[in-house]
């Protein structure tokens, strides 16, 4: 049951190129418009590009703006066309919905990931210490949060604007506190405090540490481990607003 509804919805996303586009393509364009910021910037011998650490944090920051955003709209118009409620009458375990739901989208993120590194690698020549695979990874499962809170917040909106409206809310507070303008350690005490248990920060401190290290470190590890164990307690918070009847 979970394949067949994986199948379905990504046969439903086959037919929306537009949300395909905004999958695979816009990250990318992102991307480029970090990268012509900075073209120009004036360098000493020796000094890394700003590119190399914002351009960085973006394989992380836009994936998840993304999922998250194409996640929480297509599930909420399950709910309100009644597919989801249908659904919900036969058979089909409600786990077996949600993770077919969840590894759809997984799947668009993972082609997401590669599609973006491969545009800051290959065509804006990102440098830095670690592996590109360690980028890949952290890009994927930040793109796997931002489907598992936009599964859960789809649950808490009527239309498609009242799901937007939740970006405010969900994700705009965790890019400003995430790193990307000013270091975690450098913010006044509360704003540390919430950092301090937002999962994109801890998405962001993945990258750093991939950034500034050559071989994987005791922090990337446990950063990760952080990141999916948000990814699991979402996606379990999301299967509660499984129910009968649409809201």
């Amino acid at each position: 049951m979970m394949w067949a509804t994986c199948v379905r919805v990504l046969g439903q996303l086959k037919g929306d190129p537009r949300s395909i586009g905004l999958i695979l393509v816009v990250p990318a364009v992102l991307l480029a418009l970090v990268y012509w910021l900075y073209q120009n910037e004036a360098l000493a011998p020796g000094q890394p590009r700003t590119f190399d650490r914002v351009g960085l944090m973006m394989l992380g920051i836009f994936p998840f703006v993304v999922m998250f955003l194409v996640t929480s709209i297509t599930m909420l118009r399950e709910r309100t066309s009644g597919t989801l409620e249908r659904l919900l009458t036969t058979p089909i375990h409600k786990a077996d919905l949600l993770f077919g739901y969840a590894l759809a989208f997984s799947i668009m993120a993972g082609l997401q990931a590669l599609v973006a590194a491969a545009t800051a690698y290959w065509v804006f020549g990102l440098k830095i210490a670690g592996n590109a695979g360690w980028v890949v990874l952290i890009s994927v499962l930040t793109a796997v949060l931002g489907v598992a809170l936009g599964l859960l917040c789809s649950a808490f909106a009527t239309t498609e604007f009242q799901a937007v409206q939740f970006m405010p809310v969900v994700v705009i507070p965790q890019i400003l506190l995430c790193g990307l303008f000013v270091a975690r350690d450098q913010m006044n005490g509360v704003l540390e405090a919430i950092s301090n248990v937002l999962p994109l920060s801890f998405a962001v401190d993945g990258l750093q540490e991939v950034a500034a290290h050559k071989d994987p470190s005791a922090d990337l590890v446990t950063d990760l481990m952080v990141v999916a164990a948000f990814v699991v307690a979402g996606l379990l918070l999301a299967s509660l607003t499984l129910r009968r009847q649409s809201t």
